[in-house]
């Protein structure tokens, strides 16, 4: 049986595409046709994917919804899975919400806001979902998310499904031990407050007001393009270092925001790509400081 057929049988022939522009899947818009892109719906069919996978010696990648992806342009050789719009569960359950991997967090945080639940607010903008949060300890405004995660569902290499608590998850800076080993994120229970329902409306629109003011949100990007040196902000550097505006063709550093890097319209990925390895060059002679890639990049480019 071939890749294609194992696949459907895993996830249903209607959630299989081949040579799917990832362009499509990827808020910096930018990225070359993955082989296949699978979008499984539950922890089985995840699993499924996986050994196929491991068994044709092919590669694979699992993405939420892209928000923090450089896909190059000639694509990806292997199978994308997507946990996004097929497993993006929401439950309220008193002061405690469980969360599959492919929900959005703007999603999450509305539902903790309509449930007058606090403590997900500085979530509220964050392009990505559940799964990606959990891998990398996402935060923004004073939060993150290892200060509202009571425990997580992962599934190990072994193909093993395992609940974590928060501190058995090693949350830190960018980083997690879902990330560090490589699991697959499918879930999590977060523990919230009880709030003023208005109060905790009022300081997503506050936040909401931040974002639109200060970051380039009209252009395609994956957010943060670089990690926080300890000591410095990536943006300030980059602006210091005189590249706020610079441009590898259709790629930019955002005027608006230092810390961001746009796609103006038609970039590619080997032009982001360029312009990132410049703007860490220009950064590290300047102040001897390397800035490392909060960007994933995958694929050919």
């Amino acid at each position: 049986m071939d890749l294609y057929k194992e696949l459907c049988e895993a996830a249903g022939a209607e959630n299989v595409l081949t040579d799917e522009p990832m362009s499509r899947h990827t808020t910096f818009r930018i990225g070359g046709p993955a082989d296949y892109f699978v979008t499984p719906s539950c922890v089985d069919e995840i699993r499924k994917i996986i050994e196929i996978c491991h068994r044709n010696s092919i590669a694979y990648y699992i993405m939420g919804n892209g928000s923090d992806l450089l896909v190059g342009d000639k694509g990806y050789r292997g199978v994308i899975v997507q946990l996004f719009k097929r497993m993006n569960e929401i439950r309220v359950t008193g002061e405690r919400i469980y969360v599959q991997a492919g929900a959005l967090l703007s999603r999450t945080a509305a539902a903790a806001c309509e449930a007058s639940l606090t403590g997900m607010e500085f979530a509220s903008g964050i392009p990505g979902t559940m799964g990606g949060a959990l891998r990398m300890n996402a935060g923004a405004y004073g939060g993150e998310m290892k200060h509202i995660v009571e425990s997580a569902d992962i599934l190990t290499a072994d193909g093993e499904v395992k609940t974590l608590s928060v501190e058995e998850l090693g949350m830190g800076y960018r980083t997690s031990v879902i990330s560090r080993n490589d699991y697959v994120a499918l879930g999590a229970v977060l523990k919230l407050q009880r709030g003023d329902q208005e109060q905790i409306r009022a300081r997503m629109e506050e936040l909401k007001e931040k974002r639109i003011s200060k970051q380039p949100l009209e252009y395609g990007s994956a957010g943060s393009t670089f990690k926080r040196p300890e000591g410095y902000f990536a943006g300030k550097l980059i602006e210091d270092a005189g590249l706020r505006g610079y441009r590898v063709g259709d790629a930019q550093v955002s005027e608006k925001h230092c810390g961001f890097v746009i796609n103006r319209g038609c970039a590619t990925a080997a032009e982001v790509a360029q312009l990132m390895e410049d703007v860490a060059d220009r950064v590290e002679e300047r102040f001897g400081v390397r800035l490392q890639p909060e960007v994933k990049k995958i694929g050919e480019f």
